[in-house]
């Protein structure tokens, strides 16, 4: 396996795809079950797909819904995607598809390429009577059997500053909002998180967070391209399976959201099961005790003995902005999501003088581009300097370590995934019998935060706590869907009007009954 670094490294991901494939061939680039793709047939497929989506009068600058699971077929045709010179779209393999509809109407798309059949789901059909154009739709499986035998698309002319990207983050308003990347910064964000993890090409790499997320994408598809990692995905989180890839196939690096760790620790047999493999596990996206960050470092028996374990900070308009180093203290991991990563820079913008603590602003070379057709926004979240305000209030120590201490924002982490309040709240509120509804997130022992929601009945209605869950199940996502429901009798609001949601956090809503 050759392993010279490129003269010039790459700035797009075309060019990071040739350049793994002549860096290093036929090491494998993907395992999924018995099936494994090198790096070099990795961009004969990338081709060879990118033609089927100009054949089929995908242009430059199209936008292209991505809509499915983990696997290997999914990067495929996310790359190809960027190959043939589009955008891709990522959504969430759970939605609905109203909610990938909307994004499909939002982006304008020319095609959705979906993985029908995804938990026993018929996502086409889901798509059709949302409305999309069946001439939009198009299978998966249909996409990469069209490319079989197809001649692949010569290297197309794709820019640094192209957009490469567009990822749907939502606000506290409930509207999503579509984060522009460019190329070089999904290429450059990627390229900086793999050099301070010190990934390398014999590590085996598995994917359990979704590629659909910035973390799975960028920090997974890309960073491999960047490094020749060999990549396992895995569609669901499944612990039995998880423990088995780890030691048969000896994993080494394991990045995602702390339930996974603890998942884990608390799995029935794991004593029996060599995990000794690890090296590298990279959490975040919600408070982590440091005895769970010690646990992880402790070896077998008692703990999961992974060498290097650091914590991190990111959002979708930023992907990667801080992150902890090897050889910081558990505590230091536990408590702080670390030190500004190369190319970023971050202060807190005081507005408690006494504590330090303030609002968290971001700027460098992997803040967005901008909000898809929004500048209103746009200009709303980064200022004329070029700060990115995030929403989250946070200090910085002398070391200039990040700890976030609240959100401005009422967005909550469940199982690593964000839940935005008000989106929960506006489907919530077209069901009848609901006069009034706040969604707040609650400590959740496996997931981090769940939802929980209190709900005023409408007069005269008999609305229950299972029948509110019952209705979100229909419309939401399931990391969105509430898992705890209290009908109250009104909601706590200020003189404004304002709902008093950390009065329903502190459990003291004005309940009638609930569970």
């Amino acid at each position: 396996m050759a392993d010279a670094s490129p003269a010039t490294p790459p700035t797009t991901l075309p060019e990071a795809l040739h350049a793994a494939a002549a860096r290093f061939g036929d090491h494998p680039a993907y395992v999924e079950g018995r099936r494994s793709v090198s790096y070099a047939e990795l961009l004969r497929l990338v081709r060879a797909t990118a033609a089927v989506y100009a054949r089929d009068g995908v242009r430059p600058g199209d936008r292209i819904v991505l809509w499915g699971p983990n696997s290997i077929d999914w990067a495929v045709a996310a790359l190809a995607v960027t190959y043939a010179g589009g955008v891709l779209v990522p959504v969430n393999s759970r939605y609905v598809g109203a909610e990938v509809a909307d994004v499909v109407e939002r982006t304008a798309a020319t095609r959705v390429v979906v993985h029908d059949g995804f938990l026993g789901r018929d996502q086409v059909g889901e798509l059709h009577g949302a409305g999309v154009a069946a001439r939009l739709v198009t299978t998966l499986a249909d996409l990469i059997a069209a490319a079989q035998g197809v001649e692949g698309l010569a290297k197309p002319e794709v820019a640094p500053d192209d957009v490469a990207d567009i990822l749907f983050t939502s606000g506290t308003t409930g509207r999503s909002k579509g984060a522009m990347s460019a190329h070089r910064q999904t290429i450059g964000v990627a390229r900086a998180w793999a050099e301070l993890g010190g990934v390398r090409p014999d590590d085996r790499y598995l994917v359990v967070n979704p590629f659909f997320h910035s973390f799975g994408y960028k920090i997974g598809i890309v960073v491999g391209l960047l490094t020749g990692a060999t990549l396992y995905p895995l569609a669901t989180f499944d612990l039995d399976e998880t423990m088995r890839l780890i030691e048969h196939e000896r994993i080494t690096v394991l990045p995602g959201a702390p339930t996974i760790y603890q998942s884990l620790l608390d799995a029935p047999g794991r004593v029996e099961r060599d995990l000794s493999s690890l090296r590298l596990a990279v959490t975040g996206a919600a408070v982590v005790p440091v005895v769970l960050i010690e646990r992880m470092r402790a070896p077998q028996p008692d703990g999961l003995g992974i060498d290097q374990v650091v914590t991190a900070f990111g959002m979708t308009e930023a992907v990667v902005v801080t992150m902890c180093r090897e050889g910081d203290s558990a505590q230091t991991v536990a408590t702080t999501c670390g030190r500004a990563i190369p190319g970023m820079e971050i202060r807190i913008s005081p507005t408690e003088a006494e504590s330090g603590a303030g609002e968290l602003l971001v700027r460098g070379d992997y803040v967005m581009l901008g909000y898809l057709d929004d500048p209103a926004a746009t200009a709303e979240a980064i200022d004329e300097d070029g700060w990115l305000h995030t929403g989250d209030v946070g200090v910085l120590d002398e070391r200039g370590n990040l700890t976030i201490t609240d959100r401005l924002k009422d967005m909550y982490i469940s199982g690593g995934f964000n839940v935005y309040p008000a989106e929960v709240e506006q489907a919530l509120a077209r069901m009848d019998g609901v006069s009034d509804v706040a969604v707040v997130g609650v400590p959740d022992e496996r997931m981090g935060e769940v939802g929980k929601a209190f709900v005023v009945a409408a007069q005269g209605s008999r609305i229950g706590p299972d029948d509110v869950v019952a209705y979100a199940r229909e419309r939401l996502a399931n990391f969105k869907v509430p898992r705890h429901v209290e009908v109250v009798g009104a909601l706590p609001r200020n003189l404004s009007g304002k709902v008093l949601k950390n009065v329903l956090r502190d459990g003291h809503g004005t309940p009638s009954s609930g569970t």
